[in-house]
């Protein structure tokens, strides 16, 4: 039986005023495809492609998709202070992780 990891992750833009939460079972992927290997029609609509939100800054581990799934939901659904809060205690510098993933 394999073994899945899911990921609930948080992308910034290099200004970090932006913050986009997403779901995901390959970070290392989806954090390419978000620096810009989609599709050109397929960016150019995406909310990350708009507001240049590639940079990752938090994530979670999850090893069932429900799980990771609620979370999201929960994290989206909150102000952005509280989502700062949040990446403070893993990050309180906010620097950028994606090197954790290459």
């Amino acid at each position: 039986m394999r073994i899945h990891i899911y990921y609930v992750y948080i992308l910034t833009n290099i200004g970090r005023t932006v913050l986009y939460t997403g779901i995901t079972n390959n970070l290392s992927i989806r954090l390419k495809q978000h620096a810009g290997t989609l599709l050109d029609s397929e960016k150019s609509k995406a909310f990350t492609h708009r507001y240049g939100c590639k940079y990752l800054i938090y994530y979670e581990t999850y090893k069932y998709v429900n799980s990771a799934i609620a979370r999201e939901k929960e994290i989206k659904g909150w102000r952005r202070l509280r989502k700062l809060e949040l990446i403070r205690t893993i990050n309180p510098e906010y620097k950028f992780l994606n090197q954790e993933f290459e």
